[in-house]
């Protein structure tokens, strides 16, 4: 079992800046891949990013691409996720997510493991 806690949410104006943190505990060393995905009030959830641990990448949804910037801290089994020039359809739920073999890491599917959420909310 791996055990994911978000933090960091909070209200911004557009065009500030927010840092997300997932700390991960349990069992991380079978986590591959760990994402980030929102859900905005009325919509679906959707994936924002994503990163395999192996080196192989990171990957980002169009609409963030260029302004946020996932990475993490393995000693720290810490997820984070950068955010700026933040702008109001920004404003979601944001979940933290792992998975062991995700072999599309924009789809919800892949992931074994996923955190509570944390509200960003920006304002116009």
């Amino acid at each position: 079992q791996v055990q994911l806690v978000e933090s960091g949410g909070g209200l911004v104006q557009a065009g500030g800046s927010l840092r997300l943190s997932c700390a991960a505990s349990g069992r991380t060393f079978r986590s591959n891949v760990m994402g980030w995905f929102r859900q905005a009030p009325g919509k679906e959830r959707e994936f924002v990013a994503a990163i395999r641990w192996s080196g192989a990448g990171t990957y980002y949804q169009d609409s963030v691409r260029g302004r946020f910037t996932i990475s993490g801290d393995n000693a720290k089994n810490t997820l984070y996720l950068q955010m700026n020039s933040l702008k109001p359809e920004d404003t979601a739920l944001y979940y933290c997510a792992s998975g062991i073999a995700v072999p599309f890491v924009s789809r919800e599917r892949g992931y074994d493991y996923w955190g509570q959420g944390t509200q960003v909310t920006v304002s116009s």
